[in-house]
C-alpha cells in the first residue's frame, strides 16, 4: 500500500448525491458496525494494542475513535436538522485517542455503541428527503458542509478505518 494512512484514498466530496447513491451510502453506514466486528474478530489483546502503521493508533484506539467520531456526527446531523446552519464544534481527535479509555477499554464497549448508534443514525437518515440532505452546518475546522457532504464523509470514514485494520491483519498474516 502506497500510503498506510489512507488505504482507500483520501476523502473527496462528491455531493449532492442522487437518491440511489444516497441509499447506497446509508446502507454502507448501516453495515459498518458489522464490518468492524469482523475486522477485529479473534484478535488478541496484544494484537488490539498493535499500531496499524508506524506512528499510528492501535487497533483498539481506532475502534474507540470511530465510536467517538460517529457519535459526534450523529449529533451534528440532529443539530443540522433542528437549527438553521448551526456552527459545529470540532474536537482534537488525537487527544481523545490518547485518553485512558481509548487506550485501554475493551473494544466491545465501542462495538456495542456503534451497533446502537448506527441503527439510530440510519433510522434518522432514512426519514430524510432530498431537501434535508441539502441542509447545512458550519464546521469550526472544515467550514460549510451539507448533510450530503457529511453522509459521504462518514461512509468513507467507516471504510477507511476498517481498511486500516484489515490491511494490518493482512500485513501481519493474522
Amino acid at each position: 500500500m502506497a500510503d498506510a494512512r489512507f488505504p482507500i484514498g483520501k476523502f473527496e466530496r462528491k455531493g449532492p448525491h442522487a437518491a440511489a447513491e444516497r441509499a447506497r451510502l446509508i446502507e454502507s453506514i448501516a453495515a459498518a458496525p458489522g464490518k468492524f466486528r469482523a475486522a477485529v474478530k479473534g484478535l488478541s489483546e496484544a494484537q488490539l494494542d498493535t499500531p496499524y502503521r508506524d506512528g499510528g493508533w492501535t487497533v483498539r484506539q481506532l475502534i474507540h475513535h470511530v465510536a467517538d467520531s460517529h457519535m459526534n456526527s450523529y449529533v451534528r446531523f440532529r443539530l443540522a436538522m433542528t437549527e438553521d446552519d448551526p456552527t459545529i464544534k470540532g474536537y482534537d481527535e488525537k487527544l481523545w485517542a490518547e485518553l485512558p479509555d481509548a487506550r485501554t477499554a475493551p473494544v466491545e464497549i465501542s462495538l456495542e455503541m456503534l451497533d446502537a448508534l448506527h441503527r439510530r443514525w440510519v433510522l434518522l437518515m432514512k426519514s430524510f428527503g432530498p431537501e434535508d440532505f441539502a441542509r447545512t452546518m458550519r464546521h469550526s475546522q472544515n467550514g460549510p458542509m451539507t448533510l450530503d457532504d457529511s453522509l459521504g464523509l462518514y461512509e468513507w470514514h467507516g471504510r477507511h478505518h476498517t481498511a486500516h485494520i484489515t490491511s494490518l491483519r493482512a500485513a501481519k498474516n493474522w
